[in-house]
């Protein structure tokens, strides 16, 4: 995923951005930097890896030497940012989140138009924000290049351009699938990807932009350049996964969100009779545990935590860039409660079930410790495609999901004809994908929530959400 935060006040700004994209951590895993402008210096910027260590640690002497009234920041997953653009627009900072699903083509297509080149990092990989520079370069002002770029895109983008005249340009993804959010204060203007990262800092919500909306601002005003479109796709994992709990999207806080989703699964499972004899309730730590709140609060079940999780070391276990690291991690933060295992009924929530490898490992675990019953509930449907708009799911073929993979296994290519059938679970189909992956994984009993249920949770209209990864429907 990714975050940002930018400012533009009357006075430095710098310490308001580090602490600003240090509150974006939960966001990315690989890369993170910052951009500052000033009349004497110009522009400043710095980039490091935060692999294996937090933001804080590695910016803390950076900042000493950085200083300036405009700033930006961001934690990148993947590609190192913000870079330093010198082109027909003039010098500028830029950095993005998102992801570019045709970056092969428009690079092809950008190499044979201009004749140019883009700098290549390791294995030839380009940088997909330095793509976009080169994109956005093609028209004569920035607002015409973001909405070309945007336009050719498939995928998402959010951009972040620090200018030189101190001011920043924020654009939200044309269908706005990831928030952008401004916030003011005496003296300035902050724009961030979550909200709360503003408000420690002095500032108050201003405003969040619309999709394909794009602004300018400086230390005293917002100017719009390019008006919102009405048409709306905001990523449902924001808050069903992605968003830190204080986060508020287009009005929705994210905790609560995720307890009112574990309501609707309580109810719906009372209606069905289903898992009524439970001792406790729990959440798959970390996400999982508001959707399990909001279960135990429904059903009157006692909410625990039969496992902690070890977390000073290795606070989230996708850190590792490689999958059997990532799922040695998993296993060896889970510390267990035996007094609340063994011999005991548990009915846990997850975010969600991609590919089933970690979850199989925890209910195992569960087992050899002394559970005597291990019910699993996904606070949301089943995947049945990868995302193409953003970088969810790291699966290379959408068989790799174990939804998919098991319909597969079910009944073959006809299977794959039906996959609202097997996303349903008041269907045949739906009960016998729940029965084989129920079977695979050793539970006692497996239940997703519908894409119903998540969209009653948010309280959007349906058709403002993202939900292709469950449905296939753009």
């Amino acid at each position: 995923m990714g975050g940002f935060f930018g400012a533009a006040c009357h006075e430095d700004c710098v310490m308001d951005v580090f602490f600003g994209v240090d509150y974006h951590s939960h966001l990315g895993t690989r890369r993170s930097g910052m951009s500052c402008i000033n009349p004497e210096t110009g522009f400043q910027r710095f980039i490091h890896s935060i692999d294996n260590s937090p933001f804080r640690t590695k910016f803390e002497d950076d900042i000493q030497k950085m200083q300036g009234n405009s700033c930006i920041g961001c934690i990148s997953d993947y590609d190192p940012q913000p870079l330093l653009i010198r082109s027909n627009l003039g010098t500028y900072a830029l950095m993005t989140v998102g992801v570019i699903k045709n970056a092969d083509s428009l690079i092809d297509q950008y190499l044979t138009f201009s004749s140019g080149h883009l700098t290549a990092m390791n294995g030839g990989k380009i940088n997909m924000t330095e793509l976009i520079a080169a994109l956005i370069n093609q028209k004569s002002t920035f607002q015409e290049g973001i909405r070309f770029a945007q336009s050719v895109i498939e995928g998402t983008a959010d951009i972040i351009i620090l200018c030189e005249d101190g001011s920043i340009i924020a654009a939200r993804d044309k269908l706005g699938r990831l928030p952008v959010i401004l916030g003011k204060k005496e003296g300035g203007y902050c724009v961030t990807f979550e909200d709360f990262a503003m408000y420690k800092l002095g500032y108050v919500f201003h405003k969040e932009l619309g999709p394909g909306e794009i602004v300018r601002f400086d230390a005293d005003k917002v100017e719009v350049l390019v008006p919102p479109e009405k048409k709306k796709r905001i990523c449902a994992f924001l808050w069903t996964y992605y968003g830190y709990p204080n986060a508020v999207y287009e009005g929705v806080n994210v905790e609560a969100m995720r307890m009112r989703n574990g309501q609707i699964m309580a109810k719906a499972d009372r209606e069905d009779g289903i898992a009524q004899n439970i001792d406790y309730v729990c959440g798959v730590p970390d996400s999982g545990v508001p959707h399990a709140i909001g279960y135990s609060n429904e059903s009157h079940v006692p909410f625990a935590r039969p496992f902690i999780k070890y977390t000073p070391t290795w606070p989230r276990s996708f850190m590792p860039t490689n999958q059997s690291v990532r799922n040695q991690v998993a296993k060896m933060k889970q510390i267990p409660v035996h007094e609340l295992i063994e011999g005991k009924k548990l009915l846990f929530v997850d975010d969600s079930i991609v590919r089933g490898t970690q979850l199989r490992e925890t209910v195992e675990f569960l087992y050899a410790n002394g559970a005597e019953e291990v019910h699993m509930r996904s606070a949301c449907p089943p995947i049945m495609f990868g995302c193409k708009y953003l970088n969810f799911s790291r699966s290379n073929s959408d068989m790799e999901l174990i939804a998919r993979r098991t319909v597969q296994e079910l009944e073959g290519d006809e299977g794959q004809r039906h996959l609202d059938e097997y996303s349903d679970a008041k269907t045949e189909r739906g009960k016998a994908l729940r029965a084989a992956i129920c079977k695979e994984l050793q539970l006692t009993s497996l239940q997703f929530q519908s894409v119903e249920g998540v969209i009653e949770a948010i309280g959007l209209p349906e058709d403002e959400v993202c939900t292709y990864c469950w449905t296939g429907k753009e």
